[in-house]
């Protein structure tokens, strides 16, 4: 059998959310290093193959949903999975490793490899994994523990294990020209010079609803920027998300609402002409850490290992007995995590980001292309 560095079409199995894969890019980064003619497919959800166009380290992007996955309608029929498998097996994988969360079991993924014949098969699992994998790591990342690991160090750290190391540890995307200069024009239309610092995104969104802070909430950060500090305000989101950005604009009617439809390379567009992002933990703030723009994250105490990663963060939330849930729907019903967010903590962030201060957030941080 052909050792990890010789393996020259591999599958990289990541089912989860946008964000994950985003967090997933510095060791896909590092598996695409160990060797330079390897082929590298990703097989994903529904909802993180939107990311194609953007990821320059993978050479083919698989849609796949799992029915382990929390996201994804249940139904009974194998079929799919059976398809999958075959679609695999033709595919002659020489080596496939699963990345996911540490509350999550890898093996029914790791299984799928094993029917479809990949020889090599690599990932976290708790549970003694016997013939299903070759490279076996124990999980020892527990959330509640305070030992665990971003989840950006311990994709990383799985593939080092093979043999996979960078030492570009940064989150990446790939944006086209075109869509950079689509988003100068739009920003220009506003009246918004994209090269001033006096403005912001906020995205208001997040496909859990114990993530999303109250828009009304931003509307009030906004108007703050606005009409205390002359700033500019952004507020972007999909058609979808309309109402949340009609509930922010009620309180600051002097925002600029970018909620058409746009395709995900024209927002990362935006993001990264952005001074700075005010957003939720969700897959704009982890775009913004991809493309080295700095963030103040609205980070529900849902989990703690999803901060974004290499750039400047201020990080907002109030701590709360019921910290690291890990449900998408607040089982208290109060979302005091987010909602005991106070004014005192929005005036210390503004002090950090107002123009013509040296900031924490406009220096930079090391790694980050702004820092260049």
């Amino acid at each position: 059998m052909i050792g990890w560095a010789e393996a020259g079409n591999v599958l990289a199995i990541r089912l989860d959310q946008m964000g994950d894969v985003l967090m997933t890019t510095p060791a896909l980064r590092a598996l695409r290093a160990q060797n330079r003619t390897r082929r590298l497919t990703l097989l994903t959800s529904p909802s993180a193959a939107v990311l194609e166009p953007l990821l320059g380290d993978v050479d083919e992007v698989l849609v796949y949903e799992a029915p382990w996955m929390k996201m994804t309608d249940e139904r009974t029929d194998p079929q799919a999975d059976l398809a999958l498998i075959e679609r695999l097996r033709a595919a002659n994988f020489d080596a496939a490793v699963v990345f996911n969360v540490c509350t999550q079991s890898a093996l029914p993924a790791v299984m799928l490899a094993y029917l479809a014949g990949v020889p090599l098969r690599a990932a976290y699992a708790r549970e003694k994994p016997y013939g299903l994998l070759t490279d076996w790591l124990p999980d020892p990342d527990v959330v509640g523990t305070g030992a665990i690991r971003h989840e950006v160090r311990r994709q990383l750290d799985l593939v080092a294990s093979l043999g996979a190391v960078t030492t570009d540890e940064r989150m990446t995307v790939h944006i086209p020209g075109n869509a950079i200069a689509r988003a100068w024009s739009r920003l220009a239309a506003h009246g918004i010079d994209p090269a001033d610092r006096c403005w912001t995104v906020i995205h208001p969104g997040s496909t859990a609803a114990s993530r999303r802070c109250l828009p009304e909430s931003y509307g009030i950060a906004a108007a703050a920027l606005a009409r205390r500090h002359g700033w500019r305000i952004v507020v972007a989101g999909s058609p979808s998300e309309s109402e949340l950005v009609d509930r922010i604009e009620s309180v600051a009617p002097e925002v600029v609402r970018f909620d058409e439809p746009m395709e995900l390379g024209d927002l990362a567009a935006l993001i990264s002409l952005a001074p700075v992002l005010i957003a939720n933990n969700s897959g704009p703030a982890h775009i913004a850490a991809a493309v080295g723009t700095p963030v103040v994250s609205l980070y529900a105490l849902t989990n703690p290992q999803h901060t974004p990663w290499g750039v400047p963060t201020h990080v907002l939330n109030h701590d709360v007995p019921c910290r690291n849930c890990l449900r998408s729907i607040c089982p208290m019903g109060h979302h005091m995590c987010l909602s005991g967010v106070t004014p005192e903590h929005g005036r210390r962030c503004r002090a950090r980001i107002e123009p013509g201060r040296p900031t924490r957030l406009e220096r930079g941080a090391p790694g980050n292309p702004r820092a260049r």
